[in-house]
């Protein structure tokens, strides 16, 4: 029984029963989450998202933050939100950068909806304790251990219907994620098995998310409504709404209706033993991460070409040649994109942002640099062929120059891969790159600080005053 076994593994779960290396990937995936929630505050998505519910009078208390709005802690409860509200807009501005942390057996990003609805849960529930004169405040432990909970419950989830379920066109990260989101809340509340079985079925009677939406605000809607389900059902199966127990492995039930194939039990079998989040990877560029190798050979290939005293335009480049995995123009194929998110999904934008750049951070992916003239003209020259032998994380990338020259790059393992990921000071930058413009580099600064210090705090609900 899939629902019952996962209630169950997740009710019984303890700090104790996470190695090292588990709360070592557990913290740099809530701290990376972190970064791109702040970060992608500045897209509109999360924005426009946040500005509605309050032009229409939504919401309760203020309860829990909203990570990115430019306010320090004590100037203002402008900057705090109920927590379904601080989730769902948390929850958009993590992933609509397509920074976040990425599952590669999977490609799912776990991080974005199961830590959202946790850390918005969290500052709500810390402020109940100490309400009710309750000694005992959300620890950086007891955090730590409902997100692995909730993250092992969705990558073993999605394990279990991978590939079937991605290829028919489902959104994995956010169907998933609303399970392993209420996963994660249920067990930081304290559900019993039986409760915590009622929530998991509530949160997936609300799947939500199709990759129709890939290269648009609704991807990342997508997410920041799974936290909101996650959230919710735990809420309501605490005040004993009913569900199905057998939610999941039902005839009728999630594993059957968005899948042809499972393998729940098996996976479910593996909890505790295989620790899911060891395998989880941190993206060095804002977009699909299948573009990852081919962006990683053009940014070696634009310092190669200046070092030998090249110069890159469209007049000294006849052609860009690249030849990648079948899946890169399955998922990011777009020709001629139009807006900094269409980009995010468009390997001919990123091969020709990589080679003139020389980089590809947030700034290569605004609308301005998807329609300037010389980045279209440069796409123009990009050729994209498939080979089944080149694997997910490898790409060839060629150029071919005007005076009759070449140079050609062969990515083996992309940055950020499992092979060769990225350091903790390549983590360290690529936080404070997206923080410090958000919200100043002192209080990055102090952000960075906070967050690397999670598994150490007595309250995480006093996380947000720390910067």
């Amino acid at each position: 029984m899939a629902t019952l076994a996962l209630a169950s593994w997740a009710t019984n779960l303890t700090y104790a029963n996470l190695t090292a290396p588990v709360v070592d990937a557990a913290v740099k995936s809530i701290y990376n989450w972190a970064g791109c929630a702040i970060g992608g505050f500045a897209q509109d998505a999360p924005q426009i998202a946040l500005n509605t519910f309050r032009a229409a009078g939504f919401g309760g208390p203020p309860t829990s933050s909203i990570l990115g709005l430019n306010v320090s802690a004590g100037d203002s409860a402008y900057g705090f939100a109920d927590a379904q509200l601080a989730a769902f807009v948390n929850g958009i501005a993590s992933h609509v950068d397509d920074y976040d942390d990425t599952h590669l057996a999977t490609v799912i990003h776990p991080a974005g909806v199961v830590a959202s609805a946790l850390f918005a849960i969290t500052e709500a529930e810390s402020q109940a304790r100490r309400g009710r004169d309750q000694a005992t405040a959300v620890s950086g432990p007891e955090f730590l251990t409902a997100f692995v909970a909730g993250v092992e419950a969705e990558l073993k989830l999605g394990l279990s219907v991978y590939p079937e379920h991605y290829d028919v066109g489902w959104h994995i990260t956010s169907t998933t994620g609303s399970i392993g989101a209420a996963v994660a809340v249920g067990k930081l509340l304290g559900l019993d098995t039986e409760h915590l079985q009622h929530a998991i079925g509530i949160a997936s009677t609300q799947v939500i998310g199709m990759q129709a939406f890939f290269g648009s605000m609704t991807k990342s809607f997508h997410v920041g409504r799974a936290t909101q389900s996650g959230l919710l059902a735990v809420l309501l199966a605490r005040n004993a709404y009913t569900s199905s127990l057998t939610a999941l492995e039902d005839q009728f039930g999630w594993l059957h209706v968005v899948s042809t194939r499972e393998n729940a039990s098996a996976e479910f079998a593996e909890l505790g033993k295989t620790w899911e989040i060891e395998s989880n990877t941190f993206k060095p560029f804002p977009c699909g991460i299948v573009m990852h190798p081919t962006i990683d050979g053009a940014t070696q290939l634009h310092n190669q070409t200046l070092s030998e005293g090249k110069s890159i335009s469209t007049d000294s480049i006849k052609s860009i040649d690249l030849r990648v995995n079948p899946e890169v123009l399955v998922l990011t194929g777009q020709v001629n994109p139009q807006t900094g998110l269409e980009g995010k999904f468009s390997i001919y934008h990123a091969a020709a942002v990589g080679l003139l750049y020389g980089a590809a951070t947030p700034a290569q992916f605004t609308d301005q640099v998807v329609q300037n003239e010389t980045v279209v003209s440069m796409r123009k020259l990009v050729n994209v062929t498939t080979d089944d032998t080149v694997a997910e994380d490898q790409a060839h990338v060629s150029i071919a120059f005007s005076d009759g020259s070449t140079l050609e790059k062969f990515v083996e393992h992309a940055i950020g891969s499992l092979a060769n990921p990225l350091t903790v000071e390549e983590l360290r930058t690529k936080f404070m790159d997206q923080v410090s413009r958000q919200i100043g580099s002192e209080r990055a600064e102090k952000a960075y600080n906070a967050f690397t210090n999670i598994g150490n705090m007595t309250d995480v609900g006093k996380l947000r005053t720390l910067f």
